[in-house]
């Protein structure tokens, strides 16, 4: 799919277009075990930093920790200049997304405070003409409200052929729930899916109508047809994967 399929971008921010090193998330998950006396597995880290498809939910509830809670203890440890630093760019987002012609944003379920760093750090702010940050009064994705307040500030709507790129069922389903197309960068090969119950709304997620693509740079080597969510998929509720305060990543 070449860019020029669509009149404007959204995309997610983390595990989309930047990335933390291991060792960082590796530290703030073993200061917070220390402080709720609890420990996480390098899987059960993944799951609550990346929030594949309720996956925190389940890891919480696991460890007999309230969400509350442990955002609470989460954001005393994580320092949002660390974690700047230990932020890097993808390689293919570095070439193909400065090169968008159409209009672009962020829409991200990390909070103002930490993405702003992040962004200045890597010096890649004015790649974008709108950032949203997920908060609980517009929702988060995969509820519509955010994709919908990044086209407002774009200033395009449903007349416009537009795309959401992430690498969750969260990204999908607010693609889906906006009206929009969606496209997955499947960065990783996460295990979680197998946990989740059959016939749940979040069972393969990354099956329903949609392109699937490695890296950023697969866009640029074909070109077709905007691919929009099916009418036939069944839409992701909004709010249903997404706990308050859930905004690490996504």
């Amino acid at each position: 799919m070449g860019a020029s399929a669509y009149d404007f971008w959204l995309l997610d921010l983390d595990g989309t277009v930047v990335d933390t090193e291991q060792s960082y998330i590796q530290d703030v998950f073993g200061a917070v075990g220390r402080r709720l006396d609890v420990s996480f597995s390098e899987r059960e880290r993944e799951a609550l930093w990346y929030g594949f498809a309720g996956e925190r939910e389940r890891v919480l509830t696991a460890a007999g920790v309230s969400p509350e809670r442990f955002w609470a203890v989460f954001h005393e440890v994580e320092d949002p200049e660390r974690r700047a630093a230990a932020t890097h760019l993808y390689s293919d987002a570095a070439s193909f997304v400065p090169a968008l012609d159409q209009p672009t944003g962020i829409v991200t379920h990390c909070q103002p405070h930490l993405t702003k760093p992040v962004l200045d750090s890597l010096d890649i702010a004015d790649w974008f003409d709108t950032v949203v940050c997920c908060n609980d009064e517009m929702g988060w994705k995969p509820d519509p409200g955010p994709v919908e307040l990044a086209m407002q500030e774009l200033g395009v709507d449903s007349t416009h052929e537009g795309v959401l790129v992430g690498d969750d069922p969260n990204d999908i389903g607010a693609a889906q729930n906006a009206d929009l197309s969606a496209i997955h960068v499947n960065r990783r090969e996460p295990t979680e899916w197998s946990s989740l119950e059959p016939g749940s709304q979040h069972m393969d997620p990354f099956t329903r109508g949609h392109e699937r693509v490695g890296s950023f740079t697969e866009l640029d080597e074909h070109a077709s047809e905007p691919v929009r969510v099916g009418s036939s998929s069944q839409l992701v509720e909004p709010g249903r994967s997404v706990t308050k305060s859930d905004d690490l990543n996504d």
